[in-house]
């Protein structure tokens, strides 16, 4: 098994000519840091929630998926039952250098922004916006993919300048097409889908454009629910936000080593994580499980 790349969460193998092995691991990060504790199955409702949106987004834009039946891997994958659930085996593409967020809600690094100077990547917003507030319509956030530390936001002449005016715009239309989508699913689920981050790249045989790594997870998403939203300050979320706020509150300076997660802190996570998929696919976690072949 040859490792090609290995994120915070994510390791990638070579699976054949042009073909990763994507394995979404229990890792989970804060602040650009690894933490010591897994979250128990984070990796596969990662994988469970991905599987499910390129299946519901394909008719917009060709995506990377093969298959995600351990069984349909090839040797030696097909024999590791740790992969069960949590690997998609997926076309290599030619990845286009952008992390392209959509966003329906002022939140985050979108919202510290807009507080500095009204906009958000170069796009100006009206005055009076409060934190949490839903936008008058999505709007493109392109960020640059850092290797190491934090993405930088890009102005639409910055994304024009790096993939080309008619790549740049593209992205665009596709990026705010599969928000939408994903938004309106996931609302009749009672979730809102504050902002969401894609990516893309080329299929290296047909040359096409085609959605790649993971979509509409609750690590590449913020997702709130909408019983109790309210905008004016931070909404409660289905990720990992319940342990940023353990580790602020712990006293963590955000520098390496970070510290070990409490158990209960570990529990109510991954609890969140599952809420998110059963949530918004309908079907119950150990369904899913079952679905993929996991022994019972």
């Amino acid at each position: 098994m040859t490792l090609v790349a290995q994120g915070k969460v994510r390791d990638i193998f070579e699976a054949g000519e042009d073909q990763l092995l994507l394995v979404a691991t229990d890792r989970i990060s804060a602040f650009d840091v690894i933490l010591p504790t897994p979250i128990p199955d984070k990796g596969r409702v990662l994988t469970a929630c991905s599987l499910f949106w390129v299946d519901h987004l394909q008719s917009v834009v060709p995506n990377h998926v093969i298959s995600g039946d351990h069984e349909l891997f090839p040797p030696p994958f097909d024999d590791d039952s740790d992969l069960i659930g949590r690997a998609t085996l997926a076309r290599a593409a030619d990845v286009i250098p952008i992390e392209c967020v959509a966003r329906g809600y002022l939140a985050g690094s979108g919202w510290k922004q807009y507080q500095h100077d009204g906009s958000v990547c170069g796009i100006p917003l009206s005055p009076g916006l409060e934190e949490s507030s839903k936008l008058p319509e999505p709007i493109f956030t392109p960020t640059t993919k850092a290797a190491e530390g934090h993405d930088e936001p890009l102005t639409p002449e910055d994304a024009r300048e790096l993939v080309g005016t008619g790549l740049a715009e593209r992205l665009r239309e596709v990026s705010l097409t599969l928000y939408l989508l994903i938004a309106e699913r996931a609302l009749e689920a009672g979730v809102i889908v504050a902002d969401t981050k894609f990516e893309f790249g080329f299929d290296r045989e047909t040359k096409e454009l085609m959605l790649i790594d993971e979509v509409g997870t609750p690590d590449s998403s913020r997702f709130w629910p909408t019983d109790g939203y309210r905008p004016g300050w931070p909404q409660p979320s289905f990720d990992k936000q319940y342990v940023r706020d353990w580790l602020d509150a712990s006293g963590w300076n955000h520098e390496p080593p970070p510290p070990t997660l409490p158990d209960d802190v570990v529990e109510v996570t991954a609890a969140k994580y599952r809420e998110a998929y059963e949530r918004i696919s309908g079907e119950a976690f150990d369904t899913y499980m079952a679905r993929m072949g996991a022994p019972a």
